[in-house]
């Protein structure tokens, strides 16, 4: 299902901020060359992602899915000067090409890289959070989010990326384990009141959620 009409996403970027040289050419590979280009931010949602990391000046971020370092890159333009993002990947063929990007950046050595599975990395960093991104295998959202709950401080927050998940939870029953974990993750954190929390019709759906 196309959720963004293309003239208005088309419009949208039009109007946003471009991006910059680096950003440009991670897209234009990921777009070209990758095998699951779907799963890039891009350019309205990372502008937003840029946006948001400004606006909250996060000492520590956490992003859980690094892709091809596109959206880790966005948020790491908010960062405090003192300021780091921990981004974990479970592909290290993906880990190894976002790194190729992170150290041609002026925020390059803020972010730090680790492969592997995230349920098992999460617990041993020893951070507390003021931003955290959620993009990786949707069947554990709500796991990651557990994880990460805790040590997210208050008034901290957390995104939560695809939580349309391409209409599929549109349906009166999603099919496919990818759908069935997404709502899921979408009813449990509705159901939740210690968290703001407001829906972005952005690209593929964006929770935004602020620890009360």
């Amino acid at each position: 299902m196309e959720l963004i009409h293309p003239l208005v996403q088309a419009y949208a970027e039009r109007y946003t901020t471009a991006e910059n040289d680096l950003l440009r050419e991670i897209a234009e590979f990921t777009l070209t060359q990758h095998a699951d280009p779907n799963m890039l931010s891009g350019h309205l949602q990372g502008g937003l992602l840029q946006m948001i990391s400004k606006m909250i000046r996060p000492r520590r971020v956490l992003e859980i899915g690094t892709f091809t370092g596109y959206s880790a890159l966005c948020l790491a333009e908010g960062l405090t000067d003192d300021g780091q993002l921990h981004t974990i990947d479970i592909r290290e063929a993906d880990v190894q090409l976002a790194r190729s990007y992170f150290d041609r950046s002026p925020h390059g050595k803020k972010i730090i890289s680790h492969c592997g599975n995230a349920k098992d990395i999460i617990p041993v960093i020893d951070e507390s959070w003021d931003l955290v991104f959620i993009d990786a295998d949707k069947p554990a959202y709500i796991d990651y989010f557990n994880l990460v709950f805790p040590r997210v401080r208050t008034n901290g927050f957390i995104l939560a990326d695809n939580i349309l998940f391409h209409g599929q939870v549109l349906e009166a029953e999603p099919k496919g384990k990818s759908a069935k974990g997404i709502q899921a993750f979408n009813d449990y954190i509705n159901n939740r009141s210690d968290i703001e929390k407001l829906v972005l019709t952005v690209r593929d759906g964006l929770y935004l959620l602020r620890k009360s």
